[in-house]
């Protein structure tokens, strides 16, 4: 009696994480970590054999017979493997996570009380690269590029003078750009708020110092251009002057030349 009411309780067990492992498995982990995706608990089963079947970017399989005591992967990476003994504990480690393992994985036990599927959906998150800039035309710029899913960006002071934009990646990355136009004289000091599941990132930029140094060079760049065009004026005029002497001191002995003569001419007369 006392052995029906462990088989008993041995199914039961079986049939909750059945049915909780098909409704709620979804594992979210961030990418490069590590992600591991478990099976049944089969310490009250005598386990004959247990198959993963992975559906993501490529398919995959990965087994092991209890009675011949072998594994077999195949067309699996090498980051997939057994995070324990799979006759004890016949869990899926992958390390380091990247997004080609987004998919589908199922696990398949054969027992001596029957066969039970587990399956569960990996999603890998990325963290955005976070830069904030100034910029003449919108003053200053939030960018979080390239995460999943997409951050959310907002800013302090809040300004209704913002936009923003999104660019989806073939990767299933997305970056968000937002803009923030004019800001109050008094806080010349904007904050970028990025939040995303794998992080929380605040910076902040000094508009008055992006504002003078813009003015500055706006201001500096026709004086430069003055300089030049002064400078050479005065080349071309200095050159101008040097050739005309040297023409006058080319023709000038001809022409005395031919006065001399002239004047001997006269006298002899």
């Amino acid at each position: 009696m006392a052995q029906t009411w462990s088989v008993l309780a041995a199914l039961l067990f079986l049939i909750i994480s059945l049915v909780e492992g098909s409704a709620y498995n979804i594992v979210n982990v961030e990418a490069g970590h590590e992600a591991v995706l478990t099976c049944a608990s089969i310490s009250k089963l005598y386990l004959m054999m247990v198959t993963w079947e992975i559906k993501s970017n490529t398919s995959c399989s990965l087994a092991y017979r209890n009675d011949l005591n072998k594994t077999r992967k195949l067309n699996c990476s090498e980051r997939m493997m057994w995070k324990y003994s799979p006759d004890r504990d016949p869990a899926l480690r992958i390390y380091p996570v990247d997004l080609s393992d987004e998919g589908n994985y199922t696990c398949e036990i054969a027992s001596d009380m029957g066969n039970f599927h587990f399956s569960s959906s990996l999603s890998v998150i990325v963290p955005p690269t976070v830069t904030l800039t100034s910029d003449k035309s919108r003053v200053a710029v939030c960018q979080a590029a390239a995460g999943k899913p997409a951050a959310k960006i907002s800013w302090i002071p809040a300004s209704n003078n913002s936009s923003e934009e999104e660019f989806k990646h073939s990767n299933g990355t997305v970056t968000i750009v937002s803009y923030i136009g004019r800001v109050n004289s008094t806080h010349t000091t904007v904050t970028c708020l990025v939040t995303h599941p794998a992080m929380n990132q605040n910076l902040s930029l000094d508009l008055s110092y992006s504002s003078s140094r813009l003015h500055y060079l706006l201001v500096g760049l026709p004086a430069s251009v003055a300089a030049i065009i002064g400078v050479g004026v005065l080349l071309y005029l200095i050159f101008t002057c040097k050739a005309f002497c040297l023409r006058k001191l080319a023709h000038g002995p001809p022409v005395l030349t031919v006065v001399n003569r002239e004047l001997q001419v006269h006298t002899t007369t």
